[in-house]
Order: structure tokens, then sequence, then C-alpha cells
């Protein structure tokens, strides 16, 4: 004999009134008391400025490249840019690592130039005192404090990140990029399309610590340039390492050799 079959109970479907009874409002209704609204931000009030000035805006931002670019003319040797997460811990792996490679760059006479903050940036600011070179921090006005690490000889902060990226780049011979996040892959993805489209100089963007950075290499082999979306060339900007004399010999002989002085020949007209 058959089993027999198992009811299921029919779905009852209950609709719900879109509006909800109200009652009727006294001088002291509250039904329109809202949590205190987040700070606005800086970029918010530009945008929000319907009456103001166009002309107002427009100098704000002026004022604040012209303020960066009379940092960035203090900078008086070569710089390489470092970067990496704010949220590492002195003692461990990558901060240490950071640390030895401004050390390093520091014991050549360069520069460092890093977001001035702490985790890597300390580290690698650090290590460039401590190497007896020139240690720059472009710092930024955050939601929640960002606070400026004790070891620049140069420091600056900046309202907007637009700004802030273009003096990170606008001193550099070289970029190298420690494990980080949105921030790091934020400046390491703006170097890039800026070299791919030939908008700066070729220069060598090193990434240190392979087991962190293999993946997204992976990704962009087996995706982007597999899908055509980029070019093998594309590939080729980036250098893997895992060794700190190795990131920083390969950045210095770049130099030497002024392999930045080669424009970037871009295969197409844009990054999209």
């Amino acid at each position: 004999m058959a089993p027999a079959r198992r009811r299921t109970r029919p779905r009852v479907r209950v609709l719900r009134p879109l509006l909800r009874h109200r009652r009727d409002a006294d001088p002291r209704d509250d039904r329109h008391v809202q949590a205190a609204a987040p700070p606005v931000t800086d970029d918010r009030k530009i945008l929000d400025q319907g009456t103001s000035p166009i002309d107002a805006s427009v100098a704000k931002i002026a004022e604040e490249f012209r303020a960066g670019f009379e940092k960035v003319a203090l900078i008086d040797r070569p710089a390489v840019a470092l970067f990496g997460s704010a949220r590492v811990k002195a003692g461990s792996k990558p901060y240490e690592d950071a640390r030895a490679a401004g050390r390093r760059f520091g014991e050549a006479g360069w520069c460092v130039v890093t977001g001035g903050g702490p985790g890597v940036m300390e580290a690698a600011n650090r290590g460039c005192k401590e190497g007896g070179g020139l240690s720059v921090g472009f710092n930024i006005v955050l939601p929640h404090e960002q606070f400026e690490n004790p070891y620049l000889d140069i420091a600056h902060e900046f309202d907007h990140f637009y700004a802030r990226k273009v003096c990170f780049v606008r001193p550099s011979e070289g970029f190298v990029i420690f494990p980080g996040g949105f921030g790091t892959l934020d400046e390491l993805y703006e170097a890039l399309t800026l070299i791919q489209t030939g908008k700066i100089l070729h220069f060598p963007i090193v990434l240190f610590d392979t087991g962190y950075w293999e993946p997204m290499i992976d990704f962009i082999r087996d995706e982007l340039l597999a899908d055509g979306m980029i070019s093998a060339d594309d590939v080729e900007l980036l250098r893997l390492t895992d060794d700190v004399d190795e990131a920083v010999q390969h950045v210095l002989e770049c130099y030497d050799r002024r392999c930045a002085a080669v424009p970037a020949s871009p295969e197409k007209a844009d990054a999209q």
C-alpha cells in the first residue's frame, strides 16, 4: 500500500496595513522626534552649498592643493611612498617589515612619505627616522580619530582624499604597498590607473607579503586579464616580494636607471 501523502497546512497570507492608526496629535506629540544626525562632512557641506557661490568652493579646494604642494616642495631628495594598514601593532610582522624598509630607505638618504597615522605608516616613518632619512606624513581629517604619529619631520593634514593622493604621487619615485584595507587598495589602484593611462611616469610598485597579495594577483590574471579587461603589460606593473632588501633595492635601482623617466604607453585611452 502506498504511503499516505503528507498534508501541508495552507499558507495564510497576512496583509498588514501600510499606515498604522495614528492617535490625534497633542501639543507634546513626539512622533517627529529622530535620533541625532551624524556630523556633516566637509564634502557634504560643499555639495550642499546650493545657495553659495561656486567660486567659494573652488577656492577652498584650490587652497587645500596649494597648502599640500607647499609641503611637497620641502622634500629635497628622492622619495618613496609606503602604504599599509593603520591597524597593525608594534611588534607585529607587518609593522616590523615596514619599519625595516623605512630604515633602509633612510640609510640610502631617501625620504619616506606615508599617511602619517599609526600602524604601517608609523612603522615606516619610525624606521626612516632611525635610518637618518627625511620622514613625511600626510594625514587626513576623518570622522573617527586618526592620530598623527610622532616620527615626522614634515607633517600636513588634508580634508579630502583626492588632494592627499595627489601629494603622495607628486614627490614619489616608487610605491611599496604593505598589507592593508580599503584605504591601501584605493591608493594602490589610483596609482595603477594613473600609470596605465600615462598620467604619471611609469615607476615601480612593490607589493610586500606575497601570501597576502597573491589572491588579488590571481583575480587580476584569471578574471581581468582573461576577460580582456586589461593587457598583459598591466599585470607586469606589480612586483611581489617577501624580502625587505629586495623591495628597497628594486625601487633604488629603478631610480638609478631612470626607469621612472620612461612614460607609460597605454594600449587604450582610458582604464574603464
